[in-house]
């Protein structure tokens, strides 16, 4: 059974830090490209950052450079968003997902909720 658990959000002020977590199970990790989305209220849901198979590469949206910084632990199946300086306008779900890009396989996670605000 193919699983993606968030966790780690909640609520921070703004300033503050977060690391978010998602444990990955049932599949084979390594074969996979993790990312985090966010989809804030009213919003679609955009790319955060990325992070390659063995982790050598990582992608980042301009709004967060600088400030979030992405990980992967293949040992433990598990990617990081380490997310610093945080503003109201990363308030948003948070969402981890993972793609085989070679088959084009991929899988979400449920999401856990970030609020930034004072």
């Amino acid at each position: 059974q193919v699983q993606l658990v968030e966790s780690g959000g909640g609520l921070v002020q703004p300033g503050g830090s977060l690391r978010l977590s998602c444990a990955a199970s049932g599949f084979a990790f390594t074969n996979y490209r993790m990312s985090w989305y966010r989809q804030a209220p009213g919003k679609g849901r955009e790319l955060v950052a990325g992070i390659t198979e063995g982790g050598g590469t990582t992608n980042y949206a301009g709004s967060v450079k600088g400030r979030f910084t992405i990980s992967r632990d293949n040992a433990k199946s598990t990617v990081f968003l380490q997310m610093n300086s945080l503003k109201p306008d990363d308030t948003a779900v948070y969402y981890c997902r993972a793609d085989w890009l070679a088959i084009r396989r991929f899988y979400w996670g449920q999401g856990t909720q970030v609020t930034v605000s004072s």
